[in-house]
């Protein structure tokens, strides 16, 4: 029998398996004409290329998808990014979206949050909810998932420098809701990497953020089994400026330093690397994003068994949620936005995403509408069910364009990595600026090719008309802080002051040794220390950041 004939009887007996789990939507797929669509196009026969490069979905080295079936069982988690205002009234938008076919949450917290203040410190001033939700203690946490079963939905957090503290009060709500720990679902973004290369939420310097992630790792692997530890981010990289070989690269690069981290922190890779999970952008260029996703997965694949070692299937799967490109959205003529979402939501589902935010309209103007977080979900339920593009599994597999695109992304990044490997690795090369410099030189040549009209942005240099400023945009009322800084006073008011202190107190020493951090944060959040005690304790012993 020949490698071709193993692999095609492999992958038949995995389709097998995997049906039993989650039967496939329908009986029979066919086209509007009623021709009757396979689960899989391949070869007729042996193919060499086809067994190396490509392969079949659920085999390595992942190039087709990570599941045997992929989107014939069960369509990608529909996860619409929210959160603005208070922990109330983000709720209300949750509950909104879920009622309208919504799969998983997605949470954007407030930029006073994401680097450890709490609403009534003096850095929040004037950004209390203003690009997400304001959270200061478990009050607030309880409030955002009140009337959601957190055994029923999975929820990812964007949230890296205090992702211990956040992650610790999903626990917190979990075991109020009767929910146990190991039966918490979701993903926290965990990735402080590419903070400091491109998006600038940090705290702490490089070294105790390891320390930080590496405690979340074990952490989990005792307590949260189902949970995704880290999701680690190429897409603020691409909202920087870099190219999409550049985001495939310097991802992986800093998920390479993460696996290794965590290796010299003592655990075994097949015990953490599952709960490895990657999250990328998708711009308009729908041929090579589709092309991005599946290099980046065979890449991942490659590494993590021949470079590591790792011998699980599950440690070798590069599983990842995309995001349309909000950098690409334009004020100008903005329902023109609409269409660009639709054809970056293409690419990512082509590309075998497993779970998807798609932006609205009008975030180039501000938070989105009701109306228009709607529509960018219906956005994907019509590709899902009205396309038939999710109807055969990685349909564009074979088209010589999308292959010789693939290998052409997958040999460009992996020379990237070869030069970040030479510079001692990710942590290395970011604290030498190397990533921030190819970044910053890639976002001025497409600025200058876009003024010059090289490239045509519709609406922006090109096909502009007379209009105004859309009226209906979102805004959060100033209000809000007074009143977020109210409830927090209440919340210290009424806790257990003295056991707050010993949780901060035991929390101190565990900072200044190896031991394990999350446990006494998880104990602190319980008694309703805030984000910003929190927080600021690991400042006193960790020190902060203050860039190159």
């Amino acid at each position: 029998m020949s490698d071709y004939e193993k692999m095609k009887r492999t992958w038949e007996a995995d389709v097998e398996k995997t049906t039993q789990r989650f039967p496939e939507r329908k009986e029979k797929f066919q086209t509007s004409s009623e021709l009757l669509i396979d689960r899989l196009y391949a070869p007729d026969k042996e193919n060499d290329t086809y067994n190396e490069k490509i392969g079949f979905p659920g085999q390595y080295p992942y190039t087709r998808g990570i599941q045997p079936t992929m989107y014939r069982s069960r369509y990608w988690t529909m996860r619409q990014y929210a959160g603005f205002g208070s922990a109330e009234e983000t709720n209300e938008r949750f509950r909104y979206l879920l009622e309208q076919g919504q799969t998983g949450l997605s949470v954007a917290f407030d930029l006073p949050t994401q680097i450890g203040y709490d609403s009534d410190d003096p850095m929040a001033d004037g950004e209390v909810g203003k690009v997400g939700v304001a959270i200061d203690s478990l009050k607030d946490m309880e409030q955002l998932f009140d009337q959601i079963p957190l055994d029923k939905v999975s929820t990812s957090m964007t949230i890296n420098a205090p992702a211990s503290i956040l992650l610790a009060m999903y626990i917190a709500v979990g075991e109020k809701q009767g929910v146990a720990p190991s039966k918490l679902t979701g993903t926290i973004q965990n990735d402080i990497l590419k903070e400091y290369i491109a998006r600038g939420t940090y705290i702490y310097p490089p070294k105790p953020s390891m320390r930080l992630i590496t405690d979340i790792f074990a952490y989990c692997q005792e307590n949260l089994p189902k949970f995704n530890t880290i999701s680690i981010s190429g897409y603020h990289i691409r909202e920087a400026g870099s190219t999409a070989v550049q985001e495939v690269a310097f991802t992986i690069a800093n998920g390479m330093a993460y696996v290794d981290a965590a290796i010299e922190a003592g655990l075994e890779v097949d015990q953490f690397a599952p709960r490895l999970a990657f999250f990328f952008n998708a711009h308009n260029q729908f041929f090579e994003e589709a092309a991005k996703f599946r290099a980046a997965r065979r890449m991942w694949a490659k590494i993590m068994k021949e470079h590591y070692g790792a011998e699980n299937p599950k440690s070798w799967k590069l599983r990842f949620h995309t995001q349309t490109g909000g950098s690409t959205l334009t004020a100008q003529q903005p329902d023109n936005n609409i269409v660009r979402v639709t054809l970056q939501a293409l690419a990512a589902v082509m590309g075998g995403t497993q779970s998807l935010h798609t932006n609205s309209r009008d975030e180039a103007l501000a938070l989105p509408t009701e109306e228009s977080a709607r529509i960018a979900l219906r956005t994907q339920q019509i590709i899902a069910n009205e396309s038939g593009v999710a109807d055969t599994i990685d349909p564009l597999a074979g088209s010589y364009y999308v292959e010789a695109l693939t290998d052409e992304i997958e040999k460009e990044a992996n020379a990237y990595l070869e030069r970040i490997q030479k510079l001692g690795g990710a942590v290395q090369a970011v604290e030498e600026g190397f990533m921030q410099r190819e970044i910053h030189s890639a976002a001025y040549e497409a600025q200058k090719r876009m003024e010059a009209k090289e490239d045509i942005v519709v609406g922006l240099n090109e096909f502009k008309v007379d209009e105004e400023i859309h009226a209906d945009l979102l805004r959060v009322d100033e209000a809000l802080e007074r009143s977020q800084i109210e409830k927090t006073k209440q919340v210290r008011e009424g806790r257990n002051e003295a056991a707050v202190e010993e949780t901060l107190s035991n929390l101190r020493n565990a900072a200044k040794t190896t031991e394990n951090v999350m446990p006494h944060i998880v104990q602190a959040v319980k008694q309703y220390a805030t984000v910003g005690e929190i927080a600021n304790i690991l400042r006193e012993e960790f020190g902060e950041y203050t860039g190159m």
